[in-house]
């Protein structure tokens, strides 16, 4: 994985920790973060349909240079598409605008349960695995109770659940199921946008304690927690100091510092927020 840790999921496929993150990029912008991030190293992308920006995402892994088979790419279903005949059609329609012949992770974006179809949608996931179409399945925003839905009515787990998660809102039970079935924490919006995070003076004395950024250390806060972020840059030079954040290491003391804020979410609720 190109000197960057990787986690192993619990499909045997591998994973790197940290990734590439696009929304909310257009297919311009997309396609020149995209070649530069796999430029500097990286080897996740996370884009999805509802991004639009897949195809920007698609030319600038085919202008990179790098071989295909380096490069995770994940994209994800719209809440529009959920049911099992509209997923398999929804897959399509992702892969013809990547350019790709397979993706190597596959998300429902948002468990929308007020439809009711996500098992559906799951089902159809599974399907597009086993046909080599996809190399790993997982979801995004669900709960532990969506979850274990999925494994009653198909015997199968989410590799990953990709969730909102970052220092005001840790989502500790969550993760704590996570940990228990074996499915990979990916955090969304890990430097909280839209928030103080970055500009946090706790945040700050840790990363002049250590000569790094503000974004790097609520980046090594998440691999030290053994989530995967996610995050958003079409800069260069953030790009890479994103990147390096696997040579140094925050002590308890630290850890306890970046995540001493009452909990909030920044983002939807799973349980009522529905995305089409």
């Amino acid at each position: 994985m190109n000197g960057i840790p990787a986690y192993t999921l619990n499909d045997g496929t591998t994973i790197p920790a940290i990734g590439l993150g696009t929304w909310p990029l257009d297919d311009t912008a997309a396609e020149q973060a995209v070649r530069s991030a796999l430029g500097l190293g990286y080897r996740l992308v996370d884009t999805a349909a509802n991004y639009r920006n897949e195809t920007g995402v698609g030319r600038g892994i085919a202008g990179s240079g790098v071989p295909r088979e380096e490069v995770v790419v994940t994209t994800k279903l719209p809440g529009r598409h959920h049911g099992y005949e509209e997923t398999l059609a929804s897959f399509e329609e992702s892969r013809r605008r990547l350019g790709l012949e397979y993706v190597d992770l596959f998300l429902i974006h948002w468990p929308n349960p007020r439809v009711g179809r996500y098992v559906d949608s799951w089902k159809a996931m599974i399907r597009l695995r086993e046909d080599g179409l996809v190399r790993s399945i997982g979801v995004s925003n669900f709960t532990p109770e969506h979850i274990t839905r999925l494994e009653k009515e198909t015997g199968v787990l989410p590799s990953v659940n990709q969730i909102e998660l970052h220092p005001l809102f840790p989502q500790e039970e969550l993760r704590g199921f996570h940990a228990d079935q074996g499915i990979v924490t990916e955090s969304w919006s890990p430097l909280g946008r839209g928030s103080d995070l970055l500009d946090d003076p706790a945040v700050a004395r840790i990363a002049e304690a250590h000569g790094v950024t503000p974004a790097q250390v609520l980046l090594r806060w998440h691999v030290q927690l053994g989530a995967l972020p996610v995050p958003k840059s079409a800069d260069p030079g953030r790009q890479r100091a994103n990147l390096d954040v696997f040579g140094f290491e925050l002590d308890s003391d630290q850890l306890a510092a970046i995540a001493h804020r009452a909990p909030r979410r920044l983002g939807g609720d799973p349980e009522r927020h529905e995305e089409f």
